[in-house]
């Protein structure tokens, strides 16, 4: 019986990281095998890099403590990639040396073949791929380089129009005040208007009232009047006309005064309103500067983080696709176990099988071949058994005077004379026929020792046990 088992399996790994731009990668790879085939596999390594550019556009740029460190963490880091990148190298050199090693000494012996023809080739291949590579490296360069210069430009675009509008805002606030302070003055100067206008009708009227006390004053008059003498006249007017005088020079200084606290208290509150708007347009050319650099250094934490989250989000992608690639093959690898376990059940089980057949099988074999032959012996002997051939104790069936060693040679004797081995083939099934011949003899001597062991005794028992015993051990050993 043969048997015969497939077992296959694959192995795939990669690792790649991002630094700056760069896109270096290792992958290894392992083939299938057959037991009792063959083996393959193949190693890869591949390490690429990319810059990053940009364009800046402003007065000058200083790197912040914080850029430094940030930069410095940075080249640390790469200088540290690049030792793991040597490491790996270094490690896929000499899988490569122990895999051309196994292929030497282990692998099929052929002669090699001559490639040289196609290594000229394969070098132009190369070259116009690498060519390709910087080309396509150039561009994405160029691609990334006019993507921020853009992106800075909509940047400031937004914050200068950003401040426009604060500008045109504040203008419009400012606007408002003024029309406010205008009105004021237009209100305090129609007031000036109607007090002087009132002043000129006072001054006009205090001329009337004087020509008309003159004009009476003036003239000639003689009443002679045989009474008593009246009040004065002159001074009642001379005293009316200081009350006037003094309550007209009153209202005046008091209009005067008045006129000139309001003139002083609204070039007061203009001055104080030019101040304030002096104050805003400084404090609003202060302001812009650092709302313009909050402005910047927020737009680019913005785009730090959002590329910052891009690159953990792609991770996380990778992460997934590279766990989903492990679950599939750790359910292919569970089918294959299966397989294997199931192929491994049936060999036990086909082994014990075997192994039962080599240490159980051949006794029961023998015992089987034993009785087969014994009945096939016997039957021949019934019917034959009144021979001339064999002796009258024989036949008679008295076999207590002979010896089983000479009963067992009278019986192949017998068997030899009359052709029953005419059928054995070959020297294993005459060996077997005789065997059978001897089991009858011994089977036969059994039975008359038996007769025997009641006669003669205990002595007599232990010669026949002893002769018995080794009569059975002379049968095995000729079987």
């Amino acid at each position: 019986a043969s048997t015969g088992s497939l077992v296959g399996g694959n192995y795939g790994g990669g690792l790649g990281a991002a630094v700056l731009g760069g896109c270096p990668g290792i992958g290894f790879s392992g083939g299938s095998a057959r037991f009792g085939g063959g083996i393959g596999g193949g190693i890869g390594i591949g390490l690429g890099g990319g810059v990053v550019g940009g364009g800046f556009a402003g007065d000058g740029i200083l790197l912040s403590g914080d850029e430094k460190v940030t930069m410095q963490n940075l080249n640390d880091r790469l200088a540290s990639y690049l030792d793991k990148v040597r490491c790996l190298e270094q490690e896929n050199a000499d899988l490569e040396c122990r895999i051309r090693e196994w292929y030497a000494k282990q692998g099929p012996f052929c002669e090699p073949r001559d490639y040289s023809c196609y290594y000229k080739e394969i070098e132009d291949l190369q070259n116009q791929i690498v060519c390709a590579t910087i080309d396509n490296n150039k561009i994405i360069l160029n691609i990334d380089n006019s993507r921020m210069t853009a992106d800075d430009f909509r940047v400031k675009y937004e914050t200068e129009l950003a401040l426009r509008q604060s500008v045109e805002a504040d203008i419009n606030g400012l606007r408002q005040v003024l029309d406010q302070l205008t009105l004021c003055r237009s209100d305090l100067e129609a007031q000036l208007e109607s007090l002087r206008e009132e002043l000129c009708c006072l001054k006009k009227n205090h001329e009337e009232e004087m020509n008309c006390l003159r004009k009476q004053s003036t003239g000639d008059v003689s009443v002679e009047v045989n009474a008593c003498p009246g009040p004065d006249l002159r001074k009642i007017l001379e005293e009316m006309r200081c009350q006037y005088e003094t309550l007209i020079e009153r209202n005046r200084k008091e209009v005067e005064d008045w006129y000139e606290c309001k003139v002083i208290t609204s070039g007061q509150e203009v001055e104080t309103c030019n101040n304030q708007v002096t104050e805003l347009r400084r404090q609003l050319q202060v302001g812009g500067a650092p709302l313009d650099n909050l402005e910047a250094s927020l737009a680019e934490t913005e785009c730090r983080y959002n590329n910052h989250l891009a690159e953990l989000q792609s991770q996380i992608t990778c992460v997934e696709q590279q766990l989903a690639d492990l679950r599939a093959e750790m359910e292919c690898q569970n089918q294959e176990y299966k397989i294997l376990l199931d192929v491994k059940c049936r060999l036990e089980q086909e082994i014990h099988t075997y192994r039962c057949l080599l240490e159980g099988g051949q006794q029961d074999l023998i015992c089987h071949l034993v009785q087969l032959r014994r009945y096939k012996v016997s039957t021949a002997t019934r019917q034959d058994f009144h021979s001339p051939l064999l002796p009258s104790a024989t036949r008679t069936g008295s076999n207590k005077g002979l010896s089983n060693a000479v009963y067992r040679r009278y019986l192949l004797f017998y068997c030899e004379a009359t052709g029953k081995g005419r059928g054995v083939a070959t020297e294993s099934a005459f060996r077997n026929q005789a065997v059978a011949v001897s089991l009858l003899g011994s089977t036969r001597t059994a039975k008359s020792e038996e007769e025997e062991e009641g006669e003669t005794g205990g002595e007599s028992q232990r010669r026949q046990a002893a002769d018995r015993q080794r009569t059975q051990r002379k049968d095995q050993h000729e079987i």
